[in-house]
């Protein structure tokens, strides 16, 4: 089978399955449709609504849309039917039902953003990162009823850097993910949809990657400086760690502090209150259970994020307030 006669649908919302979509339709393959959520209410009165990634790509490349609320949804069923595909391709999408999932002749497959079994779940990057992994990657799955537990197509590992945060390994797996994808793609083409694939080993699965809200992201100054700090670049920049700013003085107000980028500083804190404050040769440093963790780069509440020596500036007293 040729690329242009091998019938793709390509189902995907944020950015990171643009990197995907883009090489697919840049390498000449016949992608026919693109499912993609629906549009996303913003602003203060949720009045104006904003295309995903994957829309505003398909859009430009005049590449037929479909966004359905419900995957069972009859008409929507009897629309991805008509496009008649051999192949459906998913990144960073949403859950399938088995009768979309086993529409296509030649299946259904995922480009997950972990090395399967481990890190099932919706935000994967974010917690290989919190967890102070040194490693993740890239897996292309067949979908079967269970989230992420498909049989296992390919690989590719992605080194995970120190003082890396998300969105440098975000970046780094969509481009490894595109690359995959294409890999799998022309597996299906040279196996005529006869693709080796091996069942995922339990035994593998130590960790998981749910959701992550907005109570996920306050900072414990009782754990290590080590995890908070791994903490803070797992999520950052998006949605951010935080923590709140409270003042010793009890009858003044508490805020939100939302922190960027820590560093780790081997100064012991031992014996000082978790969650003091001192500025320290225009550093700003918080005691952690061991040891004293530099907060770089934070953003007050109500202020655009800034270098942590530039707040200090406003900031007189660090030591009148806790961070909890």
């Amino acid at each position: 089978m040729e690329k242009k006669d091998l019938r793709i649908v390509f189902m995907g919302t944020p950015e990171f399955a643009v990197g995907s979509l883009q090489r697919l339709v840049e390498n000449g393959y016949n992608v026919v449709a693109v499912v993609t959520q629906p549009d996303k209410p913003v602003g203060r009165h949720g009045s104006v609504l904003r295309p995903s990634p994957v829309k505003e790509y398909a859009l430009a490349h005049n590449l037929p849309v479909l966004q359905p609320v419900k995957m069972k949804d009859e008409q929507f069923l009897e629309e991805l039917r008509s496009y008649n595909a051999d192949l459906q391709v998913v990144v960073a999408f949403r859950m399938l039902p088995e009768v979309v999932w086993a529409m296509p002749r030649f299946g259904t497959f995922n480009v997950h953003a972990a090395l399967l079994p481990d890190y099932r779940g919706a935000a994967p990057i974010n917690w290989a990162v919190i967890n102070g992994e040194t490693r993740t990657g890239v897996t292309t799955f067949f979908l079967d009823h269970d989230i992420d537990t498909g049989r296992i197509i390919a690989q590719r590992e992605f080194p995970i850097p120190d003082d890396a945060d998300v969105e440098y390994v975000y970046d780094g797996l969509m481009q490894l993910g595109a690359e995959l994808c294409i890999d799998t793609v022309d597996l299906v083409l040279s196996t005529d949809g006869d693709v080796p694939s091996q069942p995922q080993q339990e035994s593998e699965a130590h960790h998981v990657a749910p959701k992550i809200f907005k109570e996920t992201c306050a900072i414990d100054f009782s754990l290590s400086a080590r995890r908070i700090y791994d903490f803070v670049r797992g999520l950052s920049p998006v949605p951010g760690a935080w923590c709140m700013l409270t003042p010793r003085d009890a009858q003044a107000k508490a805020q939100v502090l939302k922190v960027y980028k820590a560093a780790k500083t081997g100064e012991s804190s031992n014996g000082v209150e978790v969650g003091t404050l001192k500025a320290e040769n225009r550093r700003l440093l918080v005691a952690t259970v061991d040891e004293w963790l530099e907060l770089v780069e934070l953003q007050p509440a109500g202020k655009k994020r800034m270098a942590a020596r530039d707040y200090l500036n406003g900031f007189q007293h660090p030591e009148d307030f806790l961070l909890k």
